[in-house]
């Protein structure tokens, strides 16, 4: 690189001093500006991890599988939120567990692999397990092995990516909310109160008054006793709305990004402080979701080129918009919010 001249009022009466500063190279002394160097997650860390959650899931499922087949719904004990002892004494029923842990895996499986293949598709590096990226969101998949590029460069890239994981998801969601749905039970009479009371996002009722005419012994859903597969359903939904939420660099700010990042910016800071309301007064999750959004980590990257639209990947918005109010709720699971908690406590309320 030629040098640059300096332009300082002793070089214009000397113009004879050249002062030669080359841009690549630190100013004697000084040192040079670190660069942050993305470092991937070991595969077998990964897989190992991904075993880790089949297991407890597992053990979850092999609880909640015993409590369906007495009649009673889950969460009903404590035995029930930390179930991994009770199931370690229980391992000849390690096969009741796998309802359970089978649906939600295939979920988030499908979830996952959506977000794969639309990478695949458009030359992006991206690894299935998705947990060797720097920081999460569909545009900070880290180059694992082979020559492809690291992020999306369009703004219809970054639309399909961040849509097919949620919408790819959603799919494998109704399906296993309709099995749960057709192998669920009324509660009887004698049953134990549940120590947390579910609400269902609006997905189950719908499919539930669609498939009346064929299953017309599914109960209402306030009457409805649970089937392990339907309540991982109810868990895979809860997660899949989470990943739509519009901010930071999850799917839903992702597609906001694409479509403007001026709004993005706004409605992160927005989201942030609904979350934070609807934590407090609504389920107390909320504010969890909220602290990670203010995260640095979650900051959107100002990488995008502001390349056209193409209109065949807008239907794309509209999907993860239905999605998104189908399988949400403000408020998961009842009662829960930092309010009552706090009244709980102090209380006894």
């Amino acid at each position: 690189m030629p040098p640059v001249r300096a332009t300082t009022s002793i070089q214009r009466r000397h113009p004879r001093i050249q002062v030669g500063i080359h841009a690549e190279s630190p100013r004697p002394g000084s040192a040079s500006p670190a660069r942050f160097i993305p470092i991937p997650i070991p595969k077998t860390f990964s897989v190992l991890l991904v075993l880790v959650a089949f297991a407890a899931a597992t053990a979850i499922g092999m609880r909640y599988m015993f409590d369906f087949r007495n009649g009673q719904p889950p969460l009903t004990s404590s035995v029930d939120l930390l179930p991994f002892a009770w199931a370690w004494s229980h391992l000849q029923h390690v096969a009741d567990g796998l309802p359970f842990s089978l649906t939600l895996l295939a979920i988030l499986g499908a979830h996952r692999l959506g977000h794969f293949y639309a990478c695949r598709y458009f030359g992006i590096e991206d690894t299935i397990l998705g947990l060797a990226s720097s920081a999460p969101g569909p545009t900070a998949y880290s180059r694992i092995i082979g020559r492809g590029r690291s992020h999306a460069s369009s703004r219809s890239e970054l639309i399909t990516i961040g849509a097919a994981g949620p919408i790819a998801g959603f799919a494998v969601a109704v399906a296993t909310t309709s099995y749960g749905l057709t192998h669920s039970a009324p509660i009887g009479a004698q049953v134990a109160p549940s120590l947390l009371r579910i609400s269902a996002p609006a997905l189950i009722g719908v499919l539930r008054s669609t498939m009346l005419a064929s299953y017309p012994d599914i109960p209402p859903i306030l009457q409805l006793l649970p089937h392990p597969v339907l309540f991982a359903s109810w868990c895979g939904l809860l997660i899949t709305a989470w990943t739509l939420i519009p901010a930071g660099r999850l799917d839903g700010g992702d597609i906001l990004y694409a479509l403007s990042p001026r709004l993005h910016r706004v409605a992160s800071t927005c989201t942030i402080g609904a979350l934070l309301y609807l934590g407090t007064f609504e389920w107390i999750g909320w504010l969890f979701l909220a602290l990670v959004l203010i995260l640095p980590s979650m900051r959107h990257p100002r990488s995008l080129a502001r390349t056209s639209l193409s209109v065949e990947w807008l239907v794309f918005v509209p999907l993860c918009v239905a999605v998104f109010l189908l399988a949400a709720s403000t408020q998961p699971i009842a009662d829960m919010s930092l309010t009552r908690v706090l009244l709980r406590i102090h209380w006894g309320i």
